[in-house]
C-alpha cells in the first residue's frame, strides 16, 4: 500500500492543529490565578548589566554632587525606570515602568551591585505599573485602571509564572471613559491600618468645571484607599492635580505625598508641593489653586470652598515632585535619620530648567512636620550652563542596609547612594 506523499500545506496545518496557542495576558492572569502553568519559556527577557552603556552611566555620575562622606554609584541598568519596591523579605527590588515591563533587580553576591535585571511575569502585559510591597510580602502593582496582587512575588520571580490574583479589575479603578495617556501613572502604599492606598491623577492641566462632581465620587485628582482585597474602598483625599509619590511617616502613621502643579503659568509659579494629609477627607487646592497659594486662571473668578489645606511644603515650580521616603536606615548620619528623601524629576516649560536631583527635608523626631528647609541632596544630572539632562529622577528607595536607590527613567538606570565616612 502506497504512503500517500503529504503537502506542504497539509503539513501546517496539522502542526497547527497540535501546537498550543500562546495565552494573551488575560487568559495567562487566569491561569496564574488558578496557580496553572501559562507555558511562557523559562528564557525571560533580561538586560545586560555591562558594556558601552553601563561605562557612560558610570561616567555622568562623575558630575553628581553629594554632601561630604557620601558616595554614589551605578546600582543597575533598568530601561525607564521609575517607581521601585524592595522585597521585605529578599532585597529583591521590583521597578515599575511608564510602559508595559515590569522589572526585577537582583543582588546576588550582595556587592552592591545588580547581578540580574529580569522582566517580571512575562506573560502579563503591566500598564504603566507602579510596585508597593505590604509588611508581610504581597507585592501589590497599581496600574492605570487595574489593580494586582502577586502574594508571593520575592520566591516566584525566578519564573514566568507567578502566584497572581485581582485586587481591582480592569476599568474599575476609574470610569472607562476617563482613561487617559495624560496623568495616567499609579502610584501605591500600604498604610499602618493595611489599607492600600493609591493616587489617581486627573488628566488636564486644570480639570473643567464638568468633570469636578465625577473625580470627586471617584478620587481622580485624589487618593483612594481600600482594603487589601479591593473591598471597602473610599475617597481619602481630593484637591490634587497629579500625585506620583505617596508615603506613610513610620513614626506618626500619616500619609505624606508630591503633587505636581499647573503647567503654563510662568518659570517661577505656581510651586510644588509636598503635602500632608493625617485623615480622610481632606480637600486640597485644586482647581482653585494651581500650586500653594497661586490661584488658576480658569477659576480666578470662583470663591475656593472652605476647608481647603495647603502645602506643608512649597518647592521650585515646575521641577516636577515625584517619589518620597522617610529614612529608617543606620548607615546615614542622624541628621537624616526620620527626614524625607524626595525626587524631582526636572522641568520641560522652564525657558531655565530646574529639577533631575533628590531633595531632604528634615523631620521632627516625633513625625509631625518638617524641622527645617527642604535642600538638595544629591543633584547634577542638569548641566546648568547648557541646560542639559544627564537623567531624570523618579524614586528614591531605601536598601536594607540603609543605602539609597535613584531612579532615573531617561539614563534607564537605578543608583545607589551610600555612606562611606567623612
Amino acid at each position: 500500500m502506497k504512503i500517500p506523499c503529504l503537502t506542504l500545506s497539509a503539513l501546517l496545518a496539522m502542526s497547527c492543529a497540535v501546537a498550543i496557542a500562546a495565552p494573551t495576558s488575560d487568559e495567562a492572569l487566569e491561569r496564574m490565578r488558578s496557580m496553572k502553568t501559562t507555558g511562557q519559556s523559562l528564557d525571560m527577557k533580561t538586560i545586560p548589566q555591562d558594556g558601552p552603556t553601563a561605562d557612560a552611566i558610570r561616567d555622568n555620575l562623575k558630575r553628581i554632587k553629594l554632601p561630604e562622606g557620601f558616595r554614589i554609584d551605578l546600582y543597575a541598568i533598568v530601561p525607564d525606570a521609575r517607581h521601585m519596591a524592595v522585597g521585605p523579605s529578599s532585597g529583591v527590588v521590583f521597578v515599575g515602568t511608564r510602559k508595559t515591563d515590569l522589572w526585577t533587580v537582583t543582588d546576588r553576591t550582595k556587592n552592591r551591585t545588580a547581578d540580574e535585571v529580569k522582566r517580571f511575569a512575562p506573560a502579563i502585559s503591566f500598564t504603566q505599573p507602579g510596585p508597593c510591597f505590604s509588611p508581610d510580602g504581597f507585592l501589590f502593582v497599581a496600574e492605570h485602571n487595574r489593580v494586582l496582587v502577586f502574594p508571593a512575588a520575592e520566591f516566584f520571580y525566578e519564573g514566568p509564572d507567578v502566584a497572581a490574583d485581582i485586587v481591582v479589575p480592569t476599568g474599575e479603578l476609574i470610569p472607562k471613559d476617563e482613561e487617559s495617556y495624560n496623568h495616567g501613572a499609579r502610584v501605591c502604599a500600604i498604610s499602618p491600618d493595611n489599607k492600600l492606598t493609591i493616587s489617581l491623577g486627573q488628566p488636564h492641566n486644570v480639570p473643567p468645571k464638568d468633570k469636578l462632581d465625577l473625580y470627586a465620587e471617584h478620587g481622580i485628582g485624589g487618593i483612594v484607599r481600600m482594603e487589601r482585597d479591593g473591598s471597602k474602598r473610599e475617597v481619602y483625599a481630593t484637591g490634587v492635580r497629579n500625585s506620583v509619590g505617596i508615603t506613610y511617616n513610620p513614626t506618626s502613621k500619616e500619609l505624606w505625598f508630591t503633587d505636581n502643579q499647573v503647567d503654563g503659568m510662568g518659570d517661577d509659579t505656581p510651586p510644588g508641593e509636598i503635602n500632608h494629609a493625617p485623615k480622610a477627607g481632606m480637600k486640597f487646592g485644586m482647581p482653585w489653586y494651581g500650586g500653594g497659594q497661586v490661584r488658576t486662571n480658569e477659576y480666578a473668578d470662583e470663591t475656593p470652598p472652605e476647608g481647603l489645606t495647603s502645602p506643608v511644603v512649597e518647592t521650585t515650580a515646575h521641577a516636577a515632585d515625584m517619589g518620597l521616603m522617610f529614612y529608617t536606615g543606620k548607615q546615614f548620619p542622624e541628621q537624616y535619620r526620620g527626614g524625607l528623601f524626595s525626587a524631582q524629576r526636572g522641568s520641560w516649560n522652564r525657558t531655565v530648567p530646574a529639577g533631575a536631583r533628590v531633595m531632604f527635608t528634615p523631620f521632627e523626631a516625633d513625625g509631625s512636620g518638617p524641622s527645617g528647609e527642604t535642600v538638595p541632596f544629591a543633584e547634577g544630572w542638569l548641566d546648568e550652563e547648557t541646560g542639559e539632562y544627564y537623567g531624570r529622577i523618579v524614586d528614591v528607595a531605601q536598601l536594607k542596609d540603609g543605602s539609597l536607590l535613584v531612579s532615573d527613567d531617561t539614563a534607564g538606570a537605578i543608583y545607589r547612594i551610600s555612606y562611606q565616612g567623612k
